[in-house]
């Protein structure tokens, strides 16, 4: 059996903690063999366990503690505290190992509220199970999700080679908002994605960039950041913004410009990698 979990991008601007899309790079976990204690296999490095500790195995056996261990393989294209959803790609994987393996016929709602209790917050998870875009609340402890395609655009990443980690990345976020900031960044956020629903990317994209809840706080955390937007705005970038917490980047852009900007800001020798995506439609899957 082999369980496919996509990467995402959360917040979108003022989209903070509620909206996410998902995009093409993937979490994938084969099981195998069932085995006396849980063994996984992967090359992610020293700091993923490989045994019952991993989030993985934390989540399945958190939903279903009765599980039989198995033998998995892990492998995953999506990398380590930048912002691409690592973790809420593998607890929306653990929570379908449990449904699977304990035959818990869980339906997709289920499923997200599983997934944003355990995440806290499900605009990363909900994105990683449904795909596309998705807009989510929480409250009261039940979920809201709206899913939708995602405007047609080039979506071009510059994926720093350093961590930043969320908790890190919201000790810089004020405490609170006074009203009058509160409304303007409420009035943004409605107008980016009524624009999104609309397929207005020029509208969306000038919202995107008017953020007001994360982005004037966070920017100073990724110092590539100010160079990457007034570089993507020579190709008509219609928005880039921080991807989740951070420190990853994207810009959002007609097609026609992807691959020449793709290329100059590879030519800029910064420290990190630049990447093309795409949005991912199916979210979770999985193969028998």
């Amino acid at each position: 059996m082999r369980i496919q979990v996509p990467a995402t991008s959360a917040n979108i601007g003022p989209g903070f903690d509620s909206c996410g899309i998902a995009v093409n790079q993937y979490l994938v976990i084969g099981v195998h063999e069932p085995t006396e204690k849980w063994e996984i296999h992967h090359d992610l490095g020293a700091d993923v366990p490989r045994d019952k500790t991993n989030l993985l195995i934390e989540t399945a056996c958190k939903i279903a503690p009765d599980i039989q261990p198995h033998a998995i393989h892990m492998v995953s294209q999506i990398p380590l505290a930048r912002g691409l959803g690592s973790s809420s790609s593998v607890i929306v994987a653990g929570i379908e190992l449990a449904n699977q393996l304990g035959n818990l016929n869980l339906s997709v709602e289920e499923k997200l509220e599983l997934a944003t209790e355990i995440e806290g917050h499900p605009d990363n998870v909900a994105p990683a199970l449904l795909g596309n875009l998705t807009i989510s609340s929480f409250i009261d402890g039940q979920v809201q999700t709206v899913t939708h395609a995602f405007p047609k655009c080039a979506i071009v990443g510059f994926i720093p080679n350093y961590e930043l980690k969320t908790s890190d990345s919201r000790e810089v976020l004020p405490a609170s908002f006074d009203y009058k900031t509160a409304v303007l960044a409420s009035s943004i956020a409605n107008v980016m994605i009524s624009a999104l629903i609309k397929g207005d990317l020029k509208l969306a994209g000038k919202m995107i960039e008017k953020d007001q809840f994360h982005e004037p706080y966070r920017q100073g955390l990724v110092p590539e950041f100010l160079e990457i937007r007034a570089l993507a705005k020579e190709y008509q970038s219609y928005a880039t913004y921080l991807s989740g917490a951070g420190p990853t980047i994207l810009a959002l852009l007609p097609e026609e410009y992807a691959i020449d900007f793709a290329e100059e800001l590879t030519d800029l020798e910064l420290n990190g990698t630049v990447k093309l995506f795409e949005i991912d439609t199916k979210g979770l899957t999985v193969l028998k």
